[in-house]
């Protein structure tokens, strides 16, 4: 199993190009089951979770093929997926896929609207929480749908098809609302989403549903409608830039000092980390190209963060900081609202030497002068990232174990950080 090493100590330095958002590609490439013709998408990051979903696809009769520069190349622009759903073998989502990853429980949405029944196996995925798939179950009744669970199956039918009506969901679920938007585009009649996610990358997920000929309105606001076509059509559509990574990136040169271009980046999808890392005394400016962030030297100061759906302060954002805030000079507050068990973090920071006291959903972090560089083992994505923010600026070597997570979220991550002059490389045993 691979490891990363670290040598910390070293300030960042140069460009890091930002990739496409994981989680606007998965849920885009899942929309291709709409439609029996071909959808382009373009900066479609390279990872694990995306070759996972293409095999879920692919075990479904889809068609994925994939052009676009070697890892290895210097300019390096993502992958085209070309995705042709045109015949659909099955229905069913097997137990054996589904569990290594959550987003594919959404399958049963496209499934459902255009083929009128799914059989999809109950989700796994990251140790953090049940992260409950009531919602989308709820979502597609609402739609008409009549669903049971057998054997660690959810059934759905619709055997007339899918039909409009009115989805409120009593807390903001993003999975939601990407199986509402699917769902609902196929619809006969019109369907209103109350209470539905603003993240950017469902705005992403509903532009590109619009260019394959859907009808929705208000994507981006708490109130979307949905105007349900008889079929959708092919289309070509660019993955939005991952804030979650741009916001990781710009906390590591946060931590280590230093002065980087993250290429790409777009400010309005990350406004509130950058927000939070100005207050902790890092320089952001906006150009042309993307976010510049640097910090002269100068020590890190404690923030109080709450995170918050978006234009909140992310749940995808908060182990990071936490490893920031190790550093800070004095204490720090985060308080976790989103996922229940979203601190399983703290043990390995620890390790580090880190002073973290639980009271909880909130976290104290009295920061330390210095941290020492240790053995550590990731427990899911995000957590995986903190601990390389913490390795970069402890003293001496820091080895992660169990790095496969990241490989899921953060594409090249090693090779973009060496780039800006980090001390790391992976190593395979």
């Amino acid at each position: 199993m691979d490891r990363i090493r670290i040598v910390g100590g070293r300030k960042l330095n140069g460009t890091i190009p930002i990739s496409g958002a994981k989680n606007a590609a998965l849920p885009l490439m899942i929309a291709a089951l709409l439609t029996d013709d071909t959808l382009i998408l373009d900066n479609v990051p390279r990872l694990a979770d995306v070759a996972q979903l293409q095999r879920i696809l692919g075990n479904h009769g889809v068609d994925i093929t994939a052009v676009g520069k070697r890892v290895g190349d210097q300019k390096y622009q993502g992958q085209t997926l070309r995705i042709s759903a045109a015949h659909i073998i099955d229905t069913t989502a097997p137990y054996e896929l589904v569990s290594r990853m959550r987003a594919s429980f959404w399958v049963i949405a496209p499934l459902l609207a255009r083929m009128h029944e799914a059989r999809v196996s109950l989700p796994g995925g990251c140790a953090i929480g049940t992260r409950p798939v009531d919602l989308l179950i709820m979502a597609m009744e609402k739609l008409g749908a009549e669903i049971s669970i057998d054997g660690g199956y959810v059934i759905a039918k619709a055997p007339g098809g899918l039909r409009g009506g009115s989805i409120a969901f009593p807390k903001v679920t993003v999975g939601g609302t990407h199986v509402s938007l699917m769902a609902a585009s196929l619809a006969r009649g019109t369907t209103v989403i109350e209470n539905a996610a603003c993240e950017p990358e469902v705005t992403d997920v509903a532009a590109c549903l619009n260019k394959m000929g859907a009808r929705i309105e208000g994507a981006g606001t708490s109130r979307i409608v949905v105007e349900g076509v008889d079929k959708l059509h092919g289309a070509q559509h660019a993955v939005l830039p991952d804030r979650i990574e741009a916001g990781t990136y710009a906390m590591a040169v946060a931590m280590t000092g230093g002065d980087v271009q993250l290429s790409g980046a777009r400010p309005e999808l990350l406004q509130s980390a950058l927000d939070v890392l100005t207050a902790a005394g890092a320089e952001i400016s906006v150009n042309d190209d993307g976010i510049r962030i640097a910090r002269n030297g100068a020590g890190i100061r404690p923030v109080t963060v709450s995170t918050a759906p978006f234009p909140g302060f992310p749940t995808d954002l908060q182990a990071q900081l936490m490893a920031l805030m190790v550093h800070a000079q004095g204490a720090s507050e985060i308080t976790e609202t989103i996922f229940e068990n979203r601190f399983m973090h703290v043990q390995e920071l620890a390790r580090f030497g880190a002073r973290i006291s639980l009271d909880g959903e909130t976290a104290r972090i009295d920061g330390i002068a210095r941290l020492r560089g240790a053995p550590v083992m990731a427990t899911d994505l995000r957590a995986s990232v903190s601990l390389v923010i913490a390795g970069l600026a402890a003293e001496g070597e820091t080895m992660v174990n169990r790095v496969y997570h990241l490989d899921r979220g953060f594409e090249r991550l090693e090779d973009k950080l060496k780039a800006c002059g980090a001390s790391i490389e992976r190593i395979s045993d």
